[in-house]
């Protein structure tokens, strides 16, 4: 289950985090804009990797994820999964 990320922690969440860190930042809301990708967790990220599938931002999207997470796939469960 993906932790939730509320609107004050998506406006913490760092450019080095966000899939599409042009958008990261926005000077007038004062936050990640809509279609950054936020990427704070693993679970984040494949959401990002599901989201972004078939988008112009995909490769962007991917190559985050494969920088923060590496061998993560949409999809794929965490190797440590608690209560397993």
């Amino acid at each position: 289950m993906m932790a939730k990320l509320t609107a004050a922690a998506r406006k913490n969440v760092s450019k080095a985090r966000m899939g599409v860190p042009s958008k990261g930042k926005s000077k007038a809301k004062g936050g990640a804009v809509s279609g950054s990708y936020p990427m704070p967790d693993r679970s984040h990220a494949q959401n990002a990797l599901a989201r972004s599938s078939g988008k112009p931002v995909e490769a962007q999207v991917r190559a985050k994820a494969n920088k923060l997470y590496p061998g993560i796939s949409k999809g794929s469960k965490s190797k440590t999964t608690k209560g397993r």
